[in-house]
């Protein structure tokens, strides 16, 4: 008999002010009849406000499957990040910084990510102290990617793997943003450890006119969930789902 395949949703930048209760509710109530775990790419709240993180905590109460999610800029915004975790955490909702976690037999690993460019235009090391740690933030994020992954392939070799993301680790899934704004949208530095440790597909938000998906340079699937990217794509149904 065929082993039946897990559906994955996955949906980000929700932005959620304290102003939009009521509105996600009946999304979650949805997608926990559509798939088996729900992936949120960053940018849960809008300003970065602990009320705003309680607010969709209370949305997601009628959420029935496993949600996994990773923070993203916004949510770092008044340096409340700790909490804005916290309150997920408490509420059985998964936040990954450059941890890893198994659900429904498939492997997940997430990081925030972070800027540098793409490809031959990657900021490099080099200059004033500023510019060198905006891009060892980048490298950073790398190696905790990396080293979730690693955890995961110490548990089960050949566990499928999915990462979480909020900044692309390829150019192509941001390619309709301004030129002048990629280094602020991603790094190709968080293309390593997709390769290194066979990713079967990577989630990201951040790019809000970016495009829904690409691929890295050996065959890794990227896919641009930002809620403004899937509405325009996915018409009324703001998720996007893959079976694995």
């Amino acid at each position: 008999m065929e082993k039946k395949g897990i559906k994955i949703a996955a949906v980000g930048d929700l932005h959620m002010r304290v102003t939009d209760k009521g509105m996600w509710a009946e999304h979650f109530k949805k997608v926990s009849n559509d798939a088996q775990v729900l992936l949120i790419c960053g940018d849960l709240t809008d300003t970065g406000d602990e009320e705003e993180a309680e607010a969709l905590a209370e949305e997601l109460k009628s959420c029935s499957i496993p949600v996994i999610a990773v923070l993203g800029n916004h949510d770092f915004e008044k340096g409340r990040q700790k909490i804005i975790r916290q309150i997920f955490t408490d509420r059985n909702i998964t936040i990954l910084e450059g941890e890893s976690v198994i659900v429904e037999g498939i492997g997940f690993a997430g990081v925030k990510g972070y800027g540098g460019g793409f490809d031959n235009h990657m900021l490099s090391m080099f200059g004033e102290d500023a510019m060198k740690a905006f891009v060892q933030e980048a490298v950073n994020e790398s190696l905790q990617l990396d080293r979730a992954l690693a955890r995961l392939e110490q548990e089960d070799p050949e566990i499928p793997k999915i990462v979480l993301l909020h900044y692309s680790p390829i150019k192509d899934t941001v390619v309709g943003e301004p030129e002048q704004i990629y280094p602020f949208l991603g790094c190709s530095r968080l293309i390593e450890p997709l390769h290194r440790r066979k990713v079967h597909a990577t989630f990201h938000g951040h790019a809000h006119a970016g495009r829904l998906e690409g691929v890295t340079s050996q065959g890794v699937k990227v896919f641009n969930v930002a809620l403004p990217v899937l509405k325009a794509a996915e018409g009324a149904y703001p998720f996007y789902t893959l079976e694995v």
